[in-house]
Order: C-alpha cells, then structure tokens, then sequence
C-alpha cells in the first residue's frame, strides 16, 4: 500500500515536471530559455517516472535498466542542450537583451580573428 501511494506521487510530480517542460518549449520567448526548459525539469521527471515503474514492477531486475536509462539522459541532455546554445549563439538565434552576462562573445571573436589571419596567410601563401 505504502508502495503504491509512493510510485502514485512520483508518477504524478513526474508527469507534472515533464508537462511543464513541454509548455516551457511552447511559451518561452527566446531559445536559450526553451532549451533550459527543455532539459531541467524533463530530466527530473523522467528521475520520478522511472522511480514509479521501478517500485510497481515489484523486481530487482529492472532497476539496472532503469538506471542505465537514467544515466543516459543525464549524460546526453546536457550535452545535446549546449551544442543547440552554442548554434543558437553562432547564428544569431537568441535576444541578446535578455542575457545577464555574455562569456561566450570573447571567445567567439577571438576564433573569428584567429580564423581571419589564417585565410589571409593562406591567400597570400
């Protein structure tokens, strides 16, 4: 009984974290703030959804799985949620305006400089 109300609230909070997600995606302004919305409280929610199944599946054996399955998400999302702020950076995809800090602009023209000289040196070359 304990169990089942445990997995009950899990898969609820779960649902909830995901569904809040996916309006994030649908509501936000600008695509650095989708993408922290896209990745935060969808992995939190997956955490619970695949805690719920766990407990109702009443087995040892699929906890691994789900575990891997877990460890999976917490290794790509973040991965695959800077390579799309990183392209979002580069080709001009998000309102300036809204940034706090921008570290990233120094880098950027100092590979654009860097970049520069080199197609100059291969021209004259």
């Amino acid at each position: 009984m304990v169990i089942d109300a445990v997995s009950a609230v899990f898969m609820v909070v779960g649902a909830l974290m995901s569904l809040a997600a996916a309006v994030g995606l649908l509501r936000f302004p600008d695509l650095l703030s989708r993408m922290h919305a896209a990745t935060k409280p969808q992995v939190l929610g997956l955490f619970l959804l695949l805690s719920a199944v766990g407990l109702q599946m009443r087995s040892l054996w699929v906890w691994p799985v789900l575990v891997v399955a877990w460890i999976f998400q917490l290794l790509t999302v973040p991965v695959s949620a800077h390579m799309v702020g990183r392209a979002g950076y580069r080709t001009k995809h998000l309102h300036r305006e809204r940034l706090s800090s921008d570290e990233l602009e120094a880098v950027v023209q100092h590979a654009a400089r860097k970049r520069g000289s080199t197609d100059e040196e291969q021209r004259g070359g």
